[in-house]
């Protein structure tokens, strides 16, 4: 029989469960621990304690109780001492930010990222607004590592770039670039964008509380970031979630990946603007300009949308039949497409879907907005640290 755990691996899984806590919810009173998490008043005491030793929390009384008697202390994550750097690169910007424990945004940069910018180009206005985001750091403050988000298929192992046709990258050693310009700011983690979000929202945004997720996201291309049981699905190799090459029409158009008929070609930013008329725009703004056209009784821009929604919902019907979320969210441009085919896509679903798996799901637009890519990778950056706070 296999041993149960040591005293040792209880106190550190507490110690996580406590610091979790307060870093998704914030400020926290030391009777709703004990409450939520199960554990006596004395255990949360010393595991408090262990925290603030290691400068993790501080504890102090609440502000106003409006109760009689000895108040419960608050715990409060160090945000402002304790903290990740988070990076995205997407397919027109490059971003950077500070993020203090409890998921804080304390300072960011961006910049615009050419088309046809190389991974080793991209490295470098990173890593300037990481330092110079350092430069600011109290003294004592304390970094606990950094990821980056990108908008392409990345290898979990050590962050390779297989493909991103979107951004022009074919295995670019983006995780190795970064590493070797950023070691001394601890370890670093890379993850798909989508994904990224995908964790942002479903800890912090409009998937609180909800266990079976998909995040899509869509630029140029379309991503998806999908949380199944309350575990992000990776794939082997972390391959998983490239829902916009589901080739959902064989005789369709020719794809960026070098198939045809993937459900990016039918509901991308370029497919919108094709069939708007306007092929010779692009970015959030054109597309934003088509749903507002829309609006205000354009007929082909409504044209447009009622085909892009069609697709949309079509798409969104059978991954609803594989995954049975409870939620839908549309990132990106698909966030501006969903407002103004919602009905469309909607009806679409509705027809695709089975009935148990689509009765319950709610269609959702981000809470966060475009901050999701950056808080979710620090959530990234964040994980060994909850995993074993005392860790040094």
């Amino acid at each position: 029989m296999r041993a149960g755990p040591s005293q040792e691996e209880v106190r550190k899984h507490n110690l996580g469960t406590l610091l979790r806590y307060v870093h998704m919810h914030g400020a926290t009173s030391r009777a709703e621990l004990t409450t939520r998490l199960g554990l006596n008043r004395s255990t949360i005491g010393a595991l408090t304690a262990d925290l603030i030793g290691a400068g993790l929390v501080s504890e102090a009384a609440p502000r106003e109780t409006g109760r009689a008697g000895r108040p419960s202390l608050v715990v409060r994550p160090e945000s402002g001492r304790v903290y990740a750097y988070a990076l995205s690169i997407e397919v027109d910007r490059l971003r950077a930010a500070r993020v203090g424990l409890g998921g804080r945004i304390l300072e960011q940069y961006e910049t615009e990222r050419p088309r046809g910018m190389n991974a080793g180009e991209a490295v470098r206005p990173l890593a300037r607004f990481v330092r110079t985001m350092r430069s600011g750091v109290p003294d004592d403050g304390r970094c606990v590592g950094s990821a980056v988000a990108v908008a392409g298929m990345v290898r979990r192992e050590d962050g390779l770039i297989r493909l991103s046709p979107t951004i022009g990258w074919v295995d670019e050693p983006i995780g190795e670039s970064l590493r070797s310009e950023l070691d001394e700011f601890g370890p670093l983690s890379v993850g798909n964008h989508a994904d990224v979000c995908a964790l942002a929202e479903h800890a912090r945004g409009a998937a609180v509380g909800s266990d079976n997720v998909i995040y899509l996201y869509g630029d140029v291309g379309v991503g998806a970031g999908i949380v199944a049981g309350g575990r992000r699905v990776h794939g082997h190799g972390g391959y998983g979630g490239e829902v916009g090459h589901m080739v959902v029409n064989p005789y369709g158009r020719p794809c960026s990946c070098g198939s045809r008929g993937c459900w990016e070609t039918e509901i991308g930013e370029h497919a919108l603007l094709r069939l708007a008329g306007r092929a010779d725009r692009s970015g959030g703004e054109a597309v934003l300009a088509v749903v507002d056209a829309a609006m205000r009784g354009d007929s082909s821009a409504q044209h447009a949308l009622r085909q892009v929604g069609d697709w949309i919902g079509f798409g969104v019907g059978n991954l609803v039949n594989i995954f049975n979320p409870e939620v839908v969210i549309f990132g990106g441009t698909l966030r501006d497409v969903y407002l103004g085919a919602a009905a469309q896509i909607r009806s679409r679903l509705n027809a695709v879907g089975l009935p148990a798996c689509r009765e319950h799901v709610r269609l959702r637009t981000p809470e966060l907005g475009a901050d999701a890519a950056l808080i979710g990778a620090a959530e990234l950056a964040f994980e060994n640290l909850l995993d074993d706070p005392l860790v040094s």
